[in-house]
């Protein structure tokens, strides 16, 4: 039900994304939308006024909806799959803005920053694979290099058709 159901943004940048979407999901059916709930993480919690890690509503028994900016290594996905798990949530997916449908780094490049040149799966299809939930994204690499194309914007589609080939998942 949607009663037990909530969504849920990690500091910072996908805020305004969950709100946003929360929003406008009420705007357009506010019956079915109205009791859905949204909280965010604090980066570090607080010991003082309301205190702890979570800001809005409780996270317990809740069937959560993750909405965030990016993702790249996966980081902060695992560390709100936990934060949700401590909680007494259940994760049921994550939702990015962008795709950028980037190989998890290598030890190498997470040590020296280089990137090794060895196909990996992306943060995302990881997280599918590791956790079993559902991921989805509004837009991807693959669309923006066609929305360049489209627009005969070679030099920027042409740095990341570049960036593609280098970092592309295999997934």
């Amino acid at each position: 039900t949607k009663a037990d159901s909530q969504t849920l943004s990690p500091a910072y940048k996908g805020i305004p994304l969950c709100c946003s979407t929360l929003l406008e999901l009420y705007r357009l059916d506010p019956q079915t939308w109205s009791s859905v709930s949204y909280s965010f993480n604090r980066k570090e919690a607080k010991d003082h006024g309301e205190g702890g890690g979570i800001v809005g509503a409780s996270l317990k028994d809740k069937n959560v909806l993750v909405i965030d900016d990016v993702i790249t290594a996966g980081t902060a996905m695992r560390e709100t799959i936990d934060l949700v798990a401590k909680a007494g949530g259940n994760i049921v997916g994550f939702v990015v803005a962008v795709d950028r449908m980037e190989k998890i780094p290598g030890p190498r490049e997470r040590e020296e920053g280089i990137d090794d040149g060895k196909p990996r799966m992306s943060a995302m299809g990881q997280i599918r694979r590791e956790y079993g939930v559902m991921t989805a994204s509004i837009v991807t690499l693959d669309d923006l290099i066609a929305i360049l194309k489209d627009k005969g914007d070679n030099g920027d589609m042409k740095r990341l058709e570049e960036y593609r080939k280098t970092y592309l998942a295999t997934d």
